[in-house]
């Protein structure tokens, strides 16, 4: 038996965690973030201190290194991103205090878990004892003395356990590890851990702390459910594949290419699924949905057959359930989550995305789409390249479009350079026009869009990435949200480039108000006008000020060839660059012209409500609910 405190005890069997899938072997979870408070200072503070040390004075690295972040909710950001960009086999640890520093990272914890990407959380709690009475940011419920703020992450987290007494320490750890590392279950898992409890002493079993290794499955799909997904496709003549973030985390794009080719069926790509084929390939028609190209969405309008490959069918994916228009149109389900497989009431294929593609790519042996429909989506393709080669030189003055702004940084990018993003217009954007080059070179979240995502991603990208360029683009709205993790990406001496966006407001939202019939309203950064509304002159906000206040070296331009001449400098500069370019909001990006539910007030004393309304009831009606089986039922009557 080994006598440790709970948190040290914690500390010594993450270090000793690992994953591993073919064959290769992965630590789990590869660090700790956290900002120290009284629910977490002498528990898991103390104990990352120790673990510090002790490397420190045997010449190793720490079993757990600690990165000190700036912002809680930033601190899960990062590590998303990290999670993410290794494609789910290692995350980090988040520790915070109690009170607001554990409710600061609700948030992130819904990102990771909508998402599906595994972060472990510890956040502090009040003392299991009460020996104090009422702490400092206790919550007092007269009627609930056992619930805490940290009941907030039950909704949002796929594993929540509290740890009352030591012994209930295994349990939880082993409970957690089990989801972090399952495909289909993984998301936000969070321990919390009472204040007294962290600093409390027990012996433990030498057994707890061997090296334990969660082998991540490759699920095969079911020989009957293949058999129906095969009857299926082989009966499609215009087949279309939906590639979500499945494909790009089971490391399925080879066989993703692969099963296009032999099958000669166009493939669209999710905003997570982006980069599965790259964007030259025959087959790749691009982004599919509300954010999608014309090439894409015109097939998906005329598909018979979709076949969805790790894809959860979020209302951009299905531009609101009006995309997928053909009469008659089925779906084919490959997932590892039984919930996402049957969506659309499709035939659900439960099965790891890599296997799923190999085995359905053998079962249609001699099979192939209508020549004339694998050759339309290539047409259709090249169409849309050429649009989006002529919103990257639109020669606009004196600032540039937003979509110039994206060619020039795609044009300044290389092939394993990594592009991140999350909230605004800009994810939108990205998603029509950036052409991908590499499956792990496009990072975009939108499954909860989060404002303020995208600096503290970027850095989760940078640390389990070093060898990659990293490049945030983020539009004014979202920095301000969040720039604290420059502070942290300068002090762990990681080097990425920020592209800032100045449009002086939230454009994405302001386009929306305005199709909606609410005329912008509260989405422009302005002073207060002398009729009391905020209609006055533009704030005078320096943003490049802010992120050279945090230790970033920051470029600024206001024209295209300034900002390209920026981005030649910012190749040249270690450490965070931000470049600041101000851009033109009155230029839109090309659109497909998918729609997106956002319902619009029935009754009004607005005539741009009024008429937004009379769209909004013209376009409803598209909507289809995919309700038919995918297959007849051609099983008897039960006995």
């Amino acid at each position: 038996m080994t006598r440790l405190t709970v948190a040290q005890a914690l500390v010594r069997f993450l270090a000793v965690q690992h994953s591993e899938r073919d064959g290769v072997r992965h630590r789990l979870v590869e660090g700790c973030s956290g900002i120290f408070g009284h629910g977490n200072v002498a528990g898991v503070g103390q104990a990352l201190l120790e673990d510090e040390l002790a490397a420190v004075q045997a010449g190793r690295t720490p079993g757990l290194p600690y990165r000190h972040a700036r912002n809680e909710q930033g601190m899960v950001h990062t590590a998303v991103g990290f999670a993410r960009m290794r494609n789910r086999m290692s995350t980090l640890a988040c520790t915070s205090s109690v009170g607001p520093g554990a409710t600061n990272m609700v948030t992130g914890a819904a990102l990771a878990t909508v998402n599906r990407l595994p972060v472990l959380l510890l956040p502090g709690d009040t003392f299991a004892t009460r020996a104090a009475g009422t702490v400092l940011q206790e919550l007092e419920l007269p009627a609930g003395p056992d619930v805490q703020v940290t009941d907030c992450f039950r909704p949002v987290s796929r594993f929540f356990d509290r740890v009352s007494r030591p012994e209930q320490l295994p349990s939880a750890l082993l409970g957690a590890m089990r989801v972090l590392a399952d495909p289909a279950e993984t998301g936000a898992v969070t321990i919390a851990l009472p204040q007294d409890v962290q600093a409390e002493a027990a012996d433990w079993p030498e057994e707890l702390f061997a090296p334990r290794t969660w082998h991540v499955p490759r699920p095969v799909p079911e020989p009957a459910a293949l058999a129906r997904a095969l009857d299926v496709l082989r009966s499609a003549r215009r087949p279309l594949v939906v590639s979500g973030g499945g494909t790009v985390y089971s490391e399925a794009t080879e066989a993703l290419r692969t099963f296009a080719e032999a099958t000669g069926s166009p493939v669209a790509e999710t905003q997570a699924g982006k980069g599965s084929l790259r964007h030259d390939h025959p087959a790749s028609v691009g982004a599919i949905g509300a954010t999608g190209t014309t090439a894409a969405n015109a097939l998906a309008a005329e598909a018979d057959v979709v076949l969805g490959i790790g894809t959860r069918w979020q209302d951009f994916t299905t531009a609101s359930r009006t995309v997928f228009a053909a009469p008659g149109v089925r779906f084919v389900n490959v997932n590892v989550a039984g919930s996402d497989a049957a969506k659309h009431s499709g035939v659900a294929l439960l099965a790891d995305a890599r296997v799923a593609l190999e085995a359905l790519t053998e079962g249609l042996a001699g099979w192939r789409a209508d020549p004339a429909w694998t050759e339309r989506g290539t047409r259709l393709a090249a169409a849309w390249d050429r649009t989006v080669q002529a919103s990257h030189e639109l020669g606009h003055r004196p600032h540039p479009a937003q979509s110039e702004v994206i060619g020039a940084v795609e044009a300044w990018t290389g092939d394993r350079d990594v592009v991140v993003c999350a909230a605004g217009s800009m994810p939108g954007d990205l998603h029509r026009l950036w052409r991908t080059r590499d499956p792990k070179g496009y990072h975009v979240e939108y499954g909860f869009s989060c404002m303020g995502y995208e600096i503290a991603g970027g850095l989760g990208v940078a640390l389990a990435a070093p060898d990659r360029r990293v490049v945030v683009m983020v539009g004014d709205g979202s920095y301000l949200m969040m720039p604290t993790e420059i502070a942290t990406a300068v002090a762990e001496g990681v080097s990425m480039t920020v592209v800032l966006v100045q449009n002086h407001g939230y454009q994405s939202i302001g386009a929306l108000s305005e199709a909606v019939g609410s005329q912008r309203f509260g989405t422009r950064f302005r002073y207060r006008g002398p009729g009391g509304r905020l209609d006055g002159d533009l704030l005078p906000v320096d943003l490049a000020a802010n992120a050279a206040s945090l230790g970033a070296t920051v470029l600024r331009a206001g024209t295209l060839a300034e900002f390209t001449e920026a981005l030649a400098v910012a190749g040249r500069t270690e450490g965070v660059v931000v470049v600041e370019v101000l851009t033109d909001p009155s230029v839109p990006a090309p659109d497909s012209g998918a729609w997106w539910d956002v319902p619009v007030a029935q009754v009004s004393a607005l005539s741009s409500t009024i008429e937004a309304a009379h769209r909004y009831a013209r376009a409803k009606p598209a909507q289809r609910h995919h309700l038919a089986p995918a297959l007849p039922d051609t099983i008897g009557e039960p006995s």
